[in-house]
């Protein structure tokens, strides 16, 4: 920020503000920090200015006609302090300009607070010397110009107070006056949190709150990027920094966004959407076939949902489904095929709805199959080659049966060689 080059306005500021603690000369000597003696060592800054020494009359003799001076009725070209900017922003250049300063300086000095206390001094200048002596307040962030004028560099909200200028003349009147100095945080762009990230329609109520809470800060929401409707749901904190929703519906989803503003700055939230868990409609469950015999196929289960955005499962026999490997899931997993069937899949199929909030299952669908005990109808030439087997092992029995009969029965006996019938011989 470039140095004030002079006085740019002039201002009046109530002449009581002017008038420092103390009824009498002394008591002022006192506070600038003159002891008992006769001459003592000023350690007030401003009665530095004036030359450093002075015994206890003089300086009651100045300060008597200073004293005079400060009841004098103010005039046109009464001091005043000046702020620019008047609303600091965080982090910026603050000048406190000096107006109306007398021509006939001895010297400034600025200090913090509307007290005299030189605990508090930033710093002063003499005219004569061009000497600048900072001060125990001093943070290496001010620049005391000779014209009067302050300048604070890169503000914090610690900056926020009042500061006195203190103007020592020539003739060692002294005017004093203070100004103000507010700094404010540049505000980030707020986040919008949710007290229930997945609420349910008709059931849950939701609060959003529009980022962390500063002062001086105000707020305004917008839905579907319009300013919020008049409804009865829709009820607003006393600072509208939160903002509940009654009951929410599927319309209530948003996006939603907020405004942070102070005096030196505005943001706005990303949009927010709200996750709605709307209740699932009951399912219902058709199959390409509910009777089958095993081994044929394929059977397709189909399971059929109203609402859009909610998964599927299935159910068999009341358990969890465990895929076999004759088994299929389409990608949405609406569809279950069998190939082949199995008389194992016998039972009660079911399939269910659900989001993250609710779900819905199906009827009951019972699958029927059938199947055949393990054996074939035997053919004419499988019929034709047992009969002649057995045949021929009756027949191949039969002669074996005669050949040991033949060999165990009685044969004919055998006939007597040299013997013939009985009778008479003849001569």
């Amino acid at each position: 920020m470039e140095p004030p080059s002079g006085p740019a306005s002039r201002r009046h500021v109530p002449w009581s503000r002017l008038l420092l603690a103390g009824t009498n000369v002394w008591s002022l000597v006192q506070a600038l920090g003159f002891k008992q003696d006769q001459t003592s060592p000023c350690p007030h800054e401003a009665c530095a200015l004036w030359g450093g020494r002075h015994t206890r009359r003089e300086m009651e003799s100045v300060l008597a006609g200073s004293l005079l001076n400060f009841w004098t009725p103010p005039t046109a070209t009464q001091l005043t302090v000046e702020t620019v900017p008047p609303l600091a922003a965080e982090g910026s250049d603050v000048l406190l300009l000096a107006h109306n300063v007398t021509k006939n300086t001895l010297g400034y000095a600025w200090q913090r607070g509307e007290r005299v206390d030189n605990a508090q001094l930033i710093a002063s200048y003499r005219v004569d010397t061009n000497a600048t002596t900072n001060g125990p307040a001093y943070s290496r962030r001010e620049t005391l110009y000779p014209n009067g004028t302050l300048l604070i560099r890169n503000v914090t909200q610690r900056d926020t107070g009042s500061y006195t200028l203190l103007v020592t003349k020539n003739d060692l009147q002294t005017e004093i006056q203070t100004g103000h100095l507010h700094v404010h945080p540049v505000l980030p762009s707020p986040v919008i949190t949710s007290n229930n990230s997945n609420p349910r329609e008709h059931e849950d109520t939701v609060v959003l709150t529009c980022g962390s809470e500063t002062q001086n800060t105000s707020y305004m929401w917008w839905i579907n990027s319009q300013s919020l409707p008049k409804s009865t749901r829709l009820e607003l904190s006393k600072d509208k920094r939160t903002l509940t929703v009654v009951a929410v519906t599927r319309n209530d989803t948003g996006p939603y966004v907020c405004e942070a503003r102070n005096p030196v700055s505005v943001s706005r939230s990303d949009p927010f959407t709200l996750d709605v868990l709307s209740p699932v409609a009951k399912p219902s469950l058709q199959a390409s076939n509910t009777a089958v015999t095993e081994h044929e196929g394929p059977v397709i289960l189909t399971c059929l949902a109203d609402e859009t955005g909610v998964s599927i499962r299935w159910f068999f026999k009341g358990q969890s489904l465990l895929l076999a490997e004759r088994m299929t899931l389409s990608s949405d997993k609406s569809t279950l095929t069998i190939d082949p069937v199995s008389r194992e899949d016998t039972g009660d199929y079911q399939c269910e709805a659900f989001n993250r909030g609710n779900s819905s299952r199906s009827d009951p669908l019972r699958l029927r199959v059938t199947w055949r005990e393990n054996s074939r109808a035997l053919g004419v030439g499988a019929i034709t080659g047992i009969v002649i087997g057995v045949l021929l092992v009756l027949t191949l029995l039969a002669v074996l049966g005669h050949l040991i009969f033949l060999h165990r029965g009685n044969w004919p006996p055998a006939s007597t060689s040299g013997r013939g019938p009985s009778g008479s011989s003849v001569s």
